[in-house]
């Protein structure tokens, strides 16, 4: 017995001494690769990495496509900046420590190089470089939802939509004045979305840069602060609200509005003089959605947020109607807590600035 089992140490030795071997040349090399569809460069790159696979069978290739697909395009963005890059073309591929941007034929014998090179020498995958968190999907459901309720309290608007339901109370009554208040909530909608588009539009066409994206979450801290800054001292130096020189001419404009497709023009007039009050939290937003974003998806979520703008200008105009309040005690109640709102507005905005500039710290966007 003693010797049968000698044998048997003697056969198992030479075994698991080449386990660890075997696991080592069974060992896959990742090369992770972004395209676009539609473009015939990603398609020449795909095919050639394919025919590479069938060569060297520990070659794994991960594709992800970016026009259409926002948590990719976020992936993208998530893995440049774990290389330190700026991905301006696709295809782009990552490969070990390489980055390979574009595609050519002339390429393919340096790529199958570098391919060779990295199954030689075990490289890491690309995809453990990408730092785990929150990531931006999560970040920017967080940021749109909190920068749209900062914006859907905010003092100026609730000023003019009360101004002008009392207004057309006062020449045609309840009803006339619930579709003028519906009439004027759609139009701030569809200004605001317009405009939205076209400043997402005009970032993206000059290209979003890593230090613009932290400029804009130093803005919106610097907007959280000056909204604090109205609540423990409101009117000093400046507000974040309207213009107080402009007030006594915007009141007068919206006094002449008497009807429901005047209340609706009024709205696409009134958009462009709330915009010093109520810009900051959007362009906030639309500086977000230009870092992390890809556009199908950026509108989407515009959408969601002028949908929460708009949505408490709805809710007073209901309220009115149904007689749940009236014109004067909602004035009354917002010029109560001015104050109040501008701490929970700058609060909010303060939070979400810090949160950007942390988020592109650590490496989550």
């Amino acid at each position: 017995m003693p010797r049968v089992l000698f044998a048997l140490f003697l056969l198992l030795v030479p075994i698991s001494a080449a386990e660890p071997t075997a696991a080592q040349d069974t060992k896959q090399t990742d090369l992770v690769m972004f395209y676009g569809r539609g473009c015939p460069h990603c398609v020449a790159m795909r095919d050639f990495l394919r025919e590479l696979q069938s060569r060297y069978p520990r070659l794994r290739v991960h594709e992800y496509e970016v026009y259409f697909n926002s948590s990719n395009a976020n992936l993208l963005t998530r893995m440049a900046a774990a290389y330190n890059v700026v991905v301006e073309v696709v295809p782009t591929a990552f490969l070990g420590d390489e980055v390979i941007s574009g595609y050519a034929d002339d390429m393919r014998p340096e790529l199958e190089q570098k391919i060779q090179r990295c199954i030689s020498q075990g490289c890491a995958s690309p995809l453990s470089r990408v730092a785990s968190g929150p990531g931006p999907t999560a970040l920017t459901f967080s940021a749109v939802i909190l920068a749209a309720a900062v914006d859907a309290i905010n003092p100026c608007a609730f000023a003019v939509l009360i101004i002008l339901i009392t207004t057309v109370l006062g020449a045609g009554g309840r009803l006339k004045a619930l579709y003028a208040g519906l009439a004027f909530s759609l139009s701030i909608f569809i200004s605001y979305y317009l405009m939205g588009i076209g400043l997402y539009s005009a970032v993206e066409a000059a290209g979003f840069t890593r230090g613009l994206y932290i400029a804009v979450g130093i803005l919106a801290i610097l907007i959280g602060l000056f909204n604090l800054k109205d609540y423990f001292w409101y009117g000093k130096w400046f507000l974040m609200e309207v213009p107080l020189s402009w007030r006594p001419k915007l009141k007068r404009f919206i006094q002449g509005v008497t009807s429901v497709p005047g209340a609706f023009l009024i709205g696409l007039v009134v958009s462009l003089f709330l915009l010093p009050c109520t810009s900051g939290p959007y362009i906030v937003i639309l500086g977000l959605l230009a870092k992390i974003e890809t556009r199908a998806s950026a509108m989407l979520w515009l959408v969601l947020y002028n949908v929460i703008f708009v949505s408490p200008m709805i809710a007073i105009t209901a309220a009115v109607y149904f007689g749940l309040t009236t014109a004067e005690k909602a004035e009354g109640w917002r010029t109560r807590h001015l104050e109040m709102l501008h701490l929970i507005g700058g609060t909010i905005i303060l939070l979400l600035g810090i949160a950007m500039v942390a988020s592109l710290w650590f490496g989550y966007v």
